[in-house]
């Protein structure tokens, strides 16, 4: 018998607009046509990353972004946009958080809530359009084949959903399960969905006003993979009916895969992680290891089975984020009795050979300082 769970359909969610939010786009966003901030320390490492984003980009190479939540709430979005419009970036990764604050932001205006108090009263998350819009599009993307990251953002370029009609649904779902067609699952997910929650076909109309300052609109619209690696249960987004485990999960299984394709050009490119302490190392990792097993396949097979040393060589990682380490890493892993063994984003990234250069910095700064530095050379 299965344990006993509790009934997401007895949430009682309430309106966005009604809820006390800490943060307005228009008072964090960083414009970046203004000079950064002094930085001593940092003009060195600005300089070695810089000159190695414009050599990946001039072979080719892939130039990876993967960023945590509090790069959007800190109003450095707009850094991130110029990047894309400049073409230095050829994909960028989050978690879940970082989705839904580009997507309240783009929606509201306004994003963060008081913790403390709204978990009190039951109210932490409990938000009817981040919820009901961020599931849906991933619901909606996923019946099409995309991922989530590309699914909200482009709900957020469009400004609106396309709603299948329930009936055409049902007849391509059962013509799939009757051939094996792939996204069969993915489709009756949908239709369950809008026959329980009533969602009439045609367009969605959901405005947002502030998509101009959207993260995951501007990927969409400049053609660069944006991908999100969720937790279930990580995310404000579960606490709604139409929370959908299945559809989340295929969302962000198809961005991880979308993810090692990216990796898989990281030989002489560039990995950056920008205040992601547990998702960039832990994801890298593993889509690092997926990509050189394909690579090696590759390799061998186009080598008459001979591998000819297809795996990634020669990239270079930055790592950014706020924790000091006392180790020196260059004499390789710290014992396990040492607290800097279990610095996940240290150990995971010096793991993954290259060149790993870590910053210990406020990511405005440094991304700021990078954004500055790359506007004066000439586009890739």
């Amino acid at each position: 018998m299965p344990y006993p769970q509790a009934d997401p359909g007895r949430l009682r969610v309430r309106a966005l607009a009604g809820r006390h939010s800490k943060s307005s786009i228009r008072e964090i966003l960083i414009d970046p046509d203004s000079d950064p901030p002094p930085a001593p320390g940092l003009e060195t490492s600005v300089s070695a990353t810089v000159d190695r984003i414009a050599a990946a980009r001039r072979r080719g190479a892939a130039v990876v972004l993967a960023f945590g939540a509090h790069l959007i709430k800190n109003g450095a979005g707009a850094l991130l946009i110029r990047l894309l419009q400049q073409g230095w970036l050829t994909h960028l990764a989050t978690q879940g958080a970082g989705g839904i604050h580009d997507w309240e932001f783009a929606y509201l205006g306004r994003s963060e809530e008081d913790v403390r108090a709204n978990v009190a009263d039951g109210t932490f998350g409990a938000w009817d359009e981040t919820g009901r819009y961020i599931n849906l599009a991933v619901l909606v993307g996923g019946a099409g084949g995309l991922g989530y990251g590309e699914s909200l953002g482009s709900l957020i370029e469009n400004e609106g959903l396309e709603i299948p009609d329930t009936g055409s649904l049902r007849r391509e779902i059962a013509a799939g399960l009757e051939s094996g067609t792939d996204g069969t699952a993915a489709r009756t997910e949908l239709w369950e969905t809008l026959v329980r929650c009533g969602i009439k076909a045609g367009f969605l109309s959901v405005p947002h006003p502030h998509k101009s300052s959207s993260v995951f609109a501007a990927a969409v619209r400049f053609g660069v993979p944006i991908t999100v690696h969720p937790g279930i249960g990580y995310d404000i987004i579960y606490n709604h009916p139409l929370a959908c485990g299945a559809a989340l999960g295929r969302g962000g299984h198809i961005d991880y895969r979308v993810f090692c394709h990216s990796a898989s050009n990281l030989s002489g490119g560039v990995m950056l992680s920008i205040g992601s302490a547990i998702m960039a190392p832990q994801v890298f990792e593993k889509a690092l290891s997926f990509a050189n097993n394909l690579r090696l396949q590759d390799r061998a097979t186009a080598c008459g089975g001979a591998t000819c040393g297809g795996a990634i060589k020669d990239h270079y990682i930055l790592v950014n984020d706020l924790g000091r380490s006392n180790w020196d890493w260059s004499r390789g892993e710290p014992p396990k009795s040492s607290p800097d063994y279990y610095l996940r984003f240290l150990k995971s990234f010096h793991r993954m050979g290259g060149t790993v250069r870590y910053i210990a910095a406020d990511n405005r700064v440094l991304l700021h300082h990078l954004v500055a530095r790359l506007s004066e050379l000439a586009r890739p």
